[in-house]
């Protein structure tokens, strides 16, 4: 007995030795792969730098402050579609046993997002490069005037930006050959759309020197400079500002204002250009990070104007109006007492105090609070009458602030009704919290920290506005009404944008939807729905995105009961920066369980 068991002993200790050999292995192994996986994801970040040197400057990385590749060149589109294909074969290679739980989702998010890329390239979004909203002319505008992300501190900062400009007109001149390359093909936008473009370039082209927008950084020239640097500087820009930027835009403004503007659609939806359908299709899935039809959506947003609807009436009956709610609508549009101010610095002013309001509340909803400070300014005038209020991130490193941007075209007809929503959304803790909090996680790739899912990004903004009474907001009925005003607005996008491209709506049944279901100014709905024409699809992204992060919420409480932390669970939600939906829900079914 005594032999048998030391038999068994020795076998034991072979076998525990043998696994325990094993297990070093194993792990050395994936010691080794943990850090040939964080290598590859560094390079996908820095590759995609070089790529979009815009990014970087966003970023505050000023490695490439004199880079503009043309985007529009067939040669840049062959090394992007082969910087996806490239990441994507490599993410694929790695296993789940052989990476932590934070590189498993690095990889499933990376190669989520190389595959919605390359599907991009079945498509010809080339041919319409420039619209009122979204495209190259207007970041460009942006970096400009000197006071965004294109730093102007150095001498070289100002040459850098003298050799990037060069490199953007030969973008603006590709423009113009992609424009009439769709013209042969018939993808064109739609006439409403050149008409808000042309005015745009105008401005630049007519101008005088020293009021231009790309003069803007000459007028701040550091005191640091020496006489001759400056005098260098001073005429160089004006050069580039006469003999090149105003060419260049006088070339591109003649022909969107004649031949383009003729062949432009008279149709509103992208379904109306070649292969339209498919391409709205990706669209959806780009910006919704979903698998859902048009029609899924489009019925969704019935459903959700309807609910919303209910609860502004109760707003109308608590004011005492007694009229119908489209009467409402223009009620609130038209009240003198909504649009007290006369200068836009009363409206920025405004913003500031309802920061101020909400502090004391906010420290029980977030216990994490990003570093990166934060600013509320008027839009540029150069874009104002086609923007819409925004969040411009601040830099990696913090040292440039987030910056809240609201237009402010005629301050005397600013309606106030829904500025406690806005901040909500554009500013805290919408988008400042969750970008900068992004940026500012040191466990996070690279690549993560500035990686943007609309779903995501949007959908926590659009939730935030919901957080405005538990952050002692919405104590005047017509700020609570407002914020179901842009509740109701998300809502009415998921209807007008699938109507207008999947379901053949024109531009003027969006408009008149709009205003039969909200009270935003006809001039402001009428500036939405052209851009939703614009790009196709993004504006589903916030509705989608919010449901679902409210869903999550209710699911949480519920399972949770006591144990549910509101400032734990926005940790949960913020802590991976944007990621996929599906994904998200992942995580936080996980931290449910893990929290029972």
């Amino acid at each position: 007995m005594k032999h048998y068991l030391t038999i068994i002993c020795i076998i034991t200790l072979f076998v525990s030795c043998k696994n325990d050999k094993t297990t070093e292995t194993s792990t050395e192994v994936t010691s080794e792969k943990n850090i040939e996986f964080s290598s590859m994801l560094n390079n996908f970040y820095e590759e995609g730098l070089k790529l979009n040197p815009l990014t970087a400057t966003s970023a505050g990385d000023n490695r490439y402050n004199n880079l503009l590749p043309n985007t529009l060149s067939y040669d840049f589109s062959n090394k992007l579609k082969a910087y996806y294909q490239d990441f994507k074969s490599k993410a694929e290679s790695y296993t789940n046993n052989q990476l932590n739980k934070t590189q498993q989702l690095s990889r499933d998010i990376l190669i989520w997002d190389c595959n919605i890329n390359l599907e991009r390239f079945n498509f010809n979004e080339d041919f319409t490069p420039i619209n009122q909203m979204w495209t190259q002319q207007l970041t460009i505008g942006q970096l400009a005037s000197g006071k965004s992300s294109q730093p102007f501190k150095t001498v070289e900062d100002y040459n850098n930006w003298l050799v990037r400009v060069d490199q953007y007109l030969e973008w603006v001149a590709s423009a113009e050959a992609k424009m009439k390359a769709g013209v042969t093909a018939k993808h064109v936008l739609p006439k409403s759309l050149i008409t808000k473009v042309t005015p745009q370039l105008e401005t630049i082209i007519k101008t005088p020197l020293k009021a231009h927008l790309f003069y803007q950084p000459i007028l701040s020239l550091p005191n640091s400079f020496s006489a001759e640097d400056k005098k260098q500087i001073t005429e160089a820009y004006s050069n580039m500002i006469e003999n090149k930027v105003k060419p260049a835009y006088t070339s591109l403004y003649n022909y969107m204002n004649g031949d383009y503007l003729k062949a432009g659609r008279t149709t509103s939806g992208i379904s109306d250009t070649p292969n339209g359908k498919a391409y709205y299709n990706h669209q959806i899935k780009l910006y919704t990070t979903t698998e859902m039809t048009a029609d899924q959506i489009h019925n969704l947003g019935l459903s959700e104007v309807k609910r919303i609807l209910t609860e502004m009436e109760k707003v109308k009956t608590q004011v005492g109006y007694k009229g119908d709610i489209i009467s409402f609508f223009d009620y609130v549009r038209n009240n003198t007492e909504l649009t007290p101010y006369k200068t836009p610095k009363e409206i920025i002013d405004n913003f500031n105090a309802i920061h101020e309001t909400m502090k004391p509340q906010i420290e029980k909803l977030f216990d994490v609070k990003p570093k990166t400070t934060f600013e509320v300014r008027q839009t540029e005038k150069f874009r104002e009458a086609s923007a819409s209020a925004e969040y411009n991130p601040g830099s990696l490193d913090g040292t440039r602030p987030g910056i809240f941007y609201t237009p402010i075209p005629d301050a005397t007809k600013y309606n106030v009704f829904s500025d406690e929503a806005l901040f909500l959304h554009e500013a805290i803790p919408g988008h400042h919290y969750q970008i900068s909090l992004q940026q500012e996680d040191t466990d996070l790739p690279k690549f993560r920290k500035t990686l943007w899912y609309s779903a995501y990004g949007e959908g926590w903004a659009l939730y935030c506005e919901s957080l405005g009474k538990e952050l002692g907001l919405y104590t005047d009925p017509y700020q609570y009404f407002g914020m179901l005003g842009m509740e109701m607005h998300r809502a009415i996008r998921l209807v007008v944008d699938t109507g207008m491209h999947a379901k053949g709506w024109t531009r003027e049944q969006a408009i008149q939807y709009s205003l039969d279901h909200e009270a935003e100014s006809e001039a402001g709905i009428i500036s939405e729905i052209e851009r939703y024409m614009a790009n196709p699809g993004q504006a589903l992204s916030y509705k989608i995105g919010q449901l679902k992060i409210r869903e999550l919420r209710a699911k949480a409480e519920k399972e949770l009961g006591d144990k549910f932390d509101i400032a734990k669970f926005h940790n949960q939600v913020l802590e991976t920066g944007c990621v996929p939906l599906a994904l998200l829900e992942t995580k936080i079914d996980n931290w449910v369980e893990a929290s029972k």
